[in-house]
């Protein structure tokens, strides 16, 4: 499975637990991080924690495994890492400051 597909299977995930503004930026060329964020903002920390489960499960189904996560027990931002996929899930306070989807302004949208 294309990687790009995995990162669609994450977004959608994402759109059927109600997840708000969600991107996937293509890093293909321009980090060696990962190849795609997905990120997304919640409204609560149960809202994230749904969101990290079902993308979690969503991947899983497909044998994509996740390799590390970060930021559960706390949820203003979780951090869920397949290896060329890194899904970044905020509350909007965090995602704001923090701003990603600027710092990585040159990534195209998927």
């Amino acid at each position: 499975m294309e990687v790009v597909e995995i990162a669609k299977i994450a977004q959608q995930a994402l759109e059927d637990k109600m997840g708000e503004d969600i991107k996937v930026l293509d890093l293909k060329g321009i980090s060696n991080i990962a190849d795609y964020f997905v990120i997304a903002s919640g409204n609560n920390v149960n809202h994230l924690r749904a969101m990290a489960d079902e993308v979690e499960q969503k991947l899983f189904k497909v044998g994509v495994k996740l390799h590390h996560s970060e930021g559960y027990s706390v949820a203003t931002w979780i951090l869920l890492d397949f290896g060329n996929i890194l899904v970044h899930l905020f509350n909007k306070e965090q995602r704001e400051f923090y701003s990603l989807d600027h710092l990585w302004g040159d990534a195209k949208n998927v």
